[in-house]
């Protein structure tokens, strides 16, 4: 019997991310990409790519035939894990065309017990770009991301076992092959082999200082670059 309080909340769990990206401002730029908050208007964008079977297959919570209000459902999460500082996941878009969602890249805390990774990161791109290495660009500037800007020393990633594209991504970012097991993915049916890979700071670290894996520059940087008397800029 739960003896506690009925107007007593449950304790909340230290944000994981800082106010620094807990603002929709926030942005982090590549070479060729913009990483921004979602918003409601990229509904048909998400529903284009992540309602294609072979990207849904590829997650373990994506249904496919895609449910109806999952893109919305999914952006109203998003930006509320963003706000909290629970999590941070942003929507992949060229440069060229900052409104144009074309994927999806997300950090949030391990769920999965027994994982040396305390935070894990999840990505999912549009079919038609696949091939020219973007995902590398936003997964090396998530990491730096969070190595810079959260306490994790360890961010750990899955793919499931017939994906050779997310490994070969990984494996690129300079993450490390840590084994394999079933995980329980609902929207798959039930328990699937999977790879999982781990990156610590130490090793991302080393590849910074090598320029394998050079830091993304955040929006306010940007904004930094423009306005340098009025706002520094800030370190990433």
């Amino acid at each position: 019997m739960n003896d506690q309080p009925l107007n007593d909340a449950a304790p909340q769990p230290e944000p994981l991310f800082p106010d620094l990206t807990r603002d929709d401002v926030f942005r982090l730029e590549t070479p060729r990409l913009w990483l921004r908050w979602p918003r409601h208007s990229d509904v048909p964008a998400l529903a284009a790519f992540a309602g294609q079977k072979p990207v849904a297959e590829m997650t373990g919570t994506w249904k496919h035939p895609l449910p109806k209000g999952e893109p919305e459902r999914r952006i109203f999460e998003a930006r509320k894990a963003n706000a909290t500082g629970a999590s941070l996941v942003l929507a992949l878009t060229p440069r060229a065309r900052p409104n144009h969602q074309i994927g999806q890249i997300g950090v949030g805390r391990s769920k999965n017990a027994g994982s040396e990774a305390e935070v894990e990161i999840g990505y999912m791109l549009h079919p038609d770009f696949r091939g020219q290495g973007l995902v590398v660009e936003a997964v090396q500037a998530m990491l730096n991301t969070v190595f810079s800007y959260t306490d994790a020393e360890v961010v750990g990633a899955w793919a499931r076992v017939v994906n050779p594209a997310s490994r070969r991504v990984l494996e690129k970012c300079g993450f490390r092959h840590a084994g394999s097991a079933l995980l329980d993915q609902p929207a798959r049916g039930g328990m699937v082999p999977c790879d999982q890979f781990l990156l610590d700071r130490k090793t991302w670290r080393a590849l910074v200082s090598w320029g394998q894996a050079a830091p993304a520059r955040s929006g306010l940087q940007m904004i930094a670059d423009l306005v340098p008397a009025a706002m520094p800029p800030q370190a990433c």
